[in-house]
This record gives structure tokens, C-alpha cells and sequence, in this order.
């Protein structure tokens, strides 16, 4: 069974994005990439849209709709770090204790994996202060205090919540069959890297959920828990992960834009019209991640959203090939219009 699962990933993916250095492709990303107009049609696809994925980080939005089906209440700054991969920057870290206090909790709570902060200069202060890897500076306790303080606001027990039997983690299916459409037969359960159960998806039904929940953000007035979710992360991009980070820059350039990156190469991004976008780089490789995210928005109509500042999108998916120090190339995505169009003058790599 493991050969099969493995060759329905691979079978029919398609480049992503090139590596050039001096002119030359050097190497190559393969995978598989939806574009879906707000009705959720298929208007663009590299590769295999309905290819079955882990969604891995990308799935925490999805995970927060549950959360606050379940009585979870947040003010929006820490409902997005609940959908975040965190940098563990001294504003998360105060986020995710500000979460489990107000639920009467404390870190040792946690059932995250332990870890350093993603962010080099917080994991050097955390650790010149003597601290070691810990569950509260791990990318993911946003996300493990806010299932703990949704067990307390619905009297579930919280010793157990990450066993995916647990009424939470059957909550947090039931939210993502819904929102991507997918079959639930066909929906599979793991564990992901932080310990929490993790459900699988297809790809075009992952692009489906952010496109929906993006467009449920533009309504003032929906008090949904999808269009709370979308809100909060389209208003504090910066606890959805934080400064250098792909999604927080790309949601900072396009008003409403709801987006998430996941890991082993996986995104998903919603725009406020209810089009998005989804993608999963077959090697897993981190490298062409912001030159695809760019790429496939302005695919999408990003630039057209009012108040998107399209030459900063273009930004966020510029990145240099090095060469002694200097950039002679580029990571190019294959889909989009060449970033270097919506560059100002000497923008470009």
C-alpha cells in the first residue's frame, strides 16, 4: 500500500518553478497547482488539482472554524495565532500564554512538540536568557493552547484532546469535510509534526475552503466562525506567522487575502472575491514556496483587489540565486506573469 500512496502523489506532476543561475535551469520543483474562480471551478491547474495531500499548517485555519464552533472566544489578534505558524516572537509567545490563561491554564498544559522559535534572532534571545526548546515557543502552541481553551469553554476533557477520537478532533473533521467538499470516506488521519491528528485533503478541495473562507471575511457583517477566522488573519497577518514570512508579507500586500503555508511545500491562499489558490511542492523543498505563492496570485487576479500593492506581492516571490555573495539567478515560478513585470525599476533579482 505504501508503493501506491506514493505513486498517486508523483503521478502527474508538473514543474512549479525553475532555478536559473547565469541563464541557465539548474533545477527544477515539480508538484501539482489549483487556481479556482470564486464558484470554485477549476480555472488554471499544473499537475493533479484533485491529488490528495496533507495539508499539514496549511489546514489550521480550517482547525479554528471548529474551534469556535465548539464556544471557543477570542479577540482577533490571538484567533489568528490560533491559525498560525508562529515565528515564536515575543508578541506569540505572549499570545499563546494570554490564550491559556484566559481558559486557567498554563504551558505545562501543552502537548506540542517542544522547539525553538522559528525566528533566528527570538531563538538566540530565548536561548541567551537561558531557555531551552519548549512547547510554548514551538510554531504551533497558538494553535494547541486555542484546542485547550476550546476544551475548557465546551467541558471536554483536555488531558486528551490531541487523540483523534477526542470530541474536538472529531469536530475539527467535520469543519474540514465540510469546507473543502471532499468525500469523507475518502478522508484519511495522521499525526502531524506537532502531535495534533492531521486529516488529509484534496487539492482543489483545500483551495475551495480558503476561497470560502476569504469571501466569508469581506461581509462586515457575517459573525461566522469562517468569516471570523478570515478577518482575524487578513488583520494581523503578523500573528499568522511573522516578519520575513511568506504568507504574513503576501497578506500584508493584498487586503482580505487569507493565506497559509504549510510544510513539505504545501500553501493555500484565499482572495476576498472567494478565487484562490492551492499548491503542493513534490519534494516537500521550502526554496520555491514564495515564487509560487506570487506566481499563482497574480494568476488570480490578486493585483486587481482594490488596495493590493502588487509591485510588494511580487516582492515576497523574489528570490535571488546567489552566486559568491550576489544574485546571478532567480527561483522562477512557471505559472503567473514574470514577477519582474510587477517589480519597480530595479526591483528584480
Amino acid at each position: 500500500m505504501t508503493g501506491t500512496v506514493r505513486a498517486r502523489i508523483a503521478d502527474g506532476a508538473a514543474p512549479l518553478a525553475e532555478v536559473v543561475r547565469g541563464g541557465l535551469v539548474e533545477s527544477v520543483h515539480l508538484g501539482h497547482l489549483v487556481v479556482v474562480d470564486p464558484a470554485g471551478d477549476v480555472v488554471q491547474a499544473v499537475g493533479e488539482p484533485t491529488a490528495e495531500i496533507w495539508a499539514r499548517s496549511s489546514l489550521k485555519p480550517l482547525q479554528a472554524v471548529a474551534m469556535l464552533r465548539a464556544g471557543l472566544t477570542l479577540p482577533d489578534p490571538l484567533l489568528a495565532l490560533a491559525a498560525a505558524s508562529h515565528n515564536g516572537e515575543p508578541r506569540h509567545l505572549e499570545g499563546a500564554r494570554a490564550i491559556l490563561a484566559g481558559a486557567g491554564l498554563g504551558p505545562e498544559a501543552l502537548r506540542n512538540t517542544p522547539d525553538l522559535p522559528l525566528h533566528a534572532p527570538s531563538a538566540l534571545a530565548w536561548q541567551q536568557a537561558g531557555h531551552g526548546a519548549e512547547r510554548i515557543t514551538q510554531n504551533c502552541s497558538g494553535k494547541h493552547a486555542a484546542m485547550l481553551a476550546t476544551c475548557v469553554a465546551a467541558g471536554w476533557p483536555t488531558e486528551t484532546y490531541l487523540e483523534p477520537d477526542h470530541p474536538l478532533q472529531r469536530a475539527v473533521r467535520a469543519a474540514v469535510v465540510e469546507l473543502t467538499g471532499d468525500d469523507p470516506a475518502r478522508t484519511r488521519v495522521t499525526v502531524d509534526g506537532c502531535g495534533a491528528p492531521l486529516f488529509s485533503s484534496s487539492l482543489v478541495g483545500l483551495a475551495r475552503a480558503f476561497g470560502r473562507l476569504a469571501a466569508a471575511g469581506r461581509v462586515p457583517d457575517d459573525g461566522t466562525p469562517v468569516a471570523r477566522v478570515a478577518r482575524a488573519m487578513a488583520a494581523h497577518p503578523e500573528m499568522v506567522a511573522g516578519v520575513g514570512r511568506e504568507d504574513t508579507l503576501a497578506m500584508q500586500a493584498v487586503p482580505g487575502l487569507v493565506a497559509k503555508i504549510g510544510a513539505e511545500g504545501v500553501c493555500a491562499a484565499g482572495l476576498p472575491d472567494g478565487g484562490a489558490v492551492a499548491f503542493k511542492i513534490l519534494d516537500g523543498s521550502s526554496r520555491p514556496r514564495p515564487a509560487i505563492l506570487a506566481g499563482a496570485l497574480l494568476a488570480a487576479g490578486a493585483a486587481e483587489v482594490p488596495g493590493a500593492d502588487a509591485a510588494a506581492l511580487a516582492e515576497v516571490g523574489s528570490t535571488p540565486v546567489l552566486g559568491g555573495g550576489r544574485p546571478v539567478g532567480e527561483v522562477r515560478a512557471v505559472v503567473g506573469p514574470p514577477l519582474a513585470e510587477a517589480l519597480p525599476a530595479g526591483g528584480a533579482a
